[in-house]
């Protein structure tokens, strides 16, 4: 018993840098920001000081139709490329099962995007989309005739920032797919071979029920990412044309940063957490009686 409390003892000892870097860097920051947002701070103003305005932030936010629009903005692009990217990863999963000429090459280059900083690919597509010397409008313009700029044309720019986040993610849902059904055992499936199930009654039946954990552990990440994106589209579009590309992030972002003020853009901050939370609850609920439903 002795030997086990040392043991025990020297276990937390080891533990405790980490936990002490979660603390500072985790739940002190994030306690911190509980605290800002019952106050009305502006960082750089001497003479209003931080002052207690309990839950009045909360109830502006009813009411602030920027935030509002930002957030329904965020909500329709999450559903968007969360839904092309679970789409385009699980077809590109599937065939990269298969061994073909060229496949160690194509998988090096095809992951190349999760390696590339946020902000970098933001700059990168500014600099391919960009009217005057960038390469797609003078493409677009020269062979089909057609005018390319996302900074005045609100659907130009929306279609540019989904494309541009379906290219970057959509290799990090290939690879979680890829590792799902790669760890699949082959006994359900050889089964319903033998039963004379059909390709896509297999997917039906067999193998997207068994990738459910797998699927709702990469919609919770790309949700959580999504719904807070900022770099990206402030390098792109910098959320225009006018605010049509705004989203809720980028709004934070704004009203921290830009209009320093730290106790509004507290608020928003947490009722975007709290948005993140309900989602991820209600896709864990769909999943869970999706998966008692398969189960014999």
């Amino acid at each position: 018993m002795k030997s086990k409390r040392n043991a025990n003892r020297v276990g937390w000892w080891l533990l405790s840098p980490s936990l002490v870097l979660l603390v500072l860097v985790g739940i002190v920051p994030f306690l911190y920001v509980i605290f800002l947002g019952f106050h009305e701070w502006n960082v750089f103003s001497a003479e209003r000081g931080r002052t207690f305005v309990g839950f009045a932030n909360y109830a502006d936010l009813v009411f602030d139709q920027p935030f509002i629009e930002a957030a329904g903005r965020s909500i329709l692009f999450t559903v968007v490329v969360v839904g092309v990217e679970l789409v385009l990863g699980f077809l590109l999963a599937q065939s990269l099962i298969k061994d073909f000429r060229g496949k160690v090459i194509f998988r090096t280059l095809y992951i190349l995007p999760l390696v590339v900083a946020p902000i970098a690919v933001g700059a990168t597509w500014r600099l391919m989309t960009a009217q005057g010397f960038g390469p797609v409008p003078h493409f677009l313009k020269e062979v089909f005739g057609y005018d390319f700029n996302i900074g005045v044309n609100s659907g130009q720019a929306w279609f540019t920032v989904v494309l541009m986040d379906v290219w970057h993610w959509t290799p990090f849902v290939t690879l979680t797919l890829l590792a799902g059904i790669l760890a699949m055992p082959r006994d359900p499936i050889e089964a319903a071979q033998v039963d004379g199930a059909n390709k896509w009654q297999i997917y039906r039946h067999v193998t997207i029920p068994a990738l459910m954990p797998i699927i709702f552990i990469t919609m919770f990440i790309r949700i959580m990412d999504s719904l807070k994106v900022v770099e990206e589209v402030y390098m792109l579009t910098n959320g225009g044309p006018a605010s049509d590309t705004t989203f809720i992030g980028l709004h934070i972002f704004r009203t921290v940063l830009q209009k320093t003020d730290w106790g509004y853009g507290s608020s928003m901050s947490l009722l975007v957490l709290y948005l993140t939370i309900v989602v991820s609850w209600l896709l864990h609920t769909v999943v869970t009686n999706k998966m008692q439903q398969v189960r014999p």
